[in-house]
């Protein structure tokens, strides 16, 4: 991945024996971006989701579903941030340049903060807190309208696997925070694709801060959000 003087990759992971994977079988994508502002350690962002990444392989070694694909990405924040130049562009510029088939993509976007006080949660818009809860306790599965069937198919394995509360939003780009992440580069590409977050600057008020650190996460809620994934993930997969 070209990226001004320096030279970055996306690191990609598929199952061993590609021998015995049929040329057009449909991929299944999971992927976490590995960069973070200069400001930030980035505990949270994004060290939780490639933490979540690296778990979810180890938890699918053993009979991995032949589509999968673990990619951690590089770079995804500014300045390449929402632009051509992102490793997640690129890759499924790839997909799409080559006729991949894709089944989904699922973001791993921040998924170590959680918090039980009462307004511990706040939404893009003012009127969804009658909706959505005010705390946050929860995992947030968020994509654009045209993924609407796949937030669903996701959420709902999901949920089948851990008692930790999901909440989905599918909606236009106009709501702040939606396409925040590398699911949007998929989205270009008209791939179906969701983003798995703890929403971020909604709840997280270390957000690209230097107090973004590895004590201020949730690791006990942060391994049911990657246990939850990774069963959901071999329910779609044995479809």
């Amino acid at each position: 991945v070209p990226s001004g003087r320096t030279t970055l990759a996306n690191i990609i992971a598929a199952p061993a024996n590609p021998a015995h994977v049929a040329p057009d079988q449909p991929l299944l994508i999971v992927g976490a971006h590995y960069d973070s502002v200069s400001r930030s350690p980035g505990a949270d962002d994004n060290g939780s989701g490639v933490a979540g990444l690296l778990e979810l392989a180890r938890l699918l070694a053993v009979d991995a579903p032949p589509g999968l694909r673990l990619v951690a990405f590089c770079p995804e924040e500014p300045p390449a941030y929402r632009t051509k130049a992102m490793g997640s562009y690129l890759y499924a510029q790839g997909l799409k340049t080559a006729k991949t088939r894709v089944t989904g993509m699922i973001c791993l976007e921040m998924i170590g903060f959680f918090s039980d006080a009462p307004g511990s949660q706040s939404y893009p818009l003012p009127f969804m807190n009658i909706f959505y809860p005010d705390r946050g306790n929860f995992i947030a599965m968020v994509g654009s309208l045209r993924s609407i069937p796949w937030a669903r198919q996701v959420s709902k394995a999901f949920a089948k696997a851990t008692d930790l509360p999901v909440s989905t939003l599918n909606g236009p780009a106009l709501i702040v925070g939606i396409d925040f992440s590398d699911h949007w580069s998929f989205n270009k590409f008209g791939y179906p694709a969701l983003m798995v977050t703890d929403t971020a600057f909604y709840r997280n008020p270390h957000y690209h801060l230097p107090s973004d650190i590895p004590n201020t996460l949730d690791y006990t809620r942060a391994a049911k959000v990657v246990t939850g994934l990774a069963a959901a993930i071999r329910m779609i997969a044995s479809r």
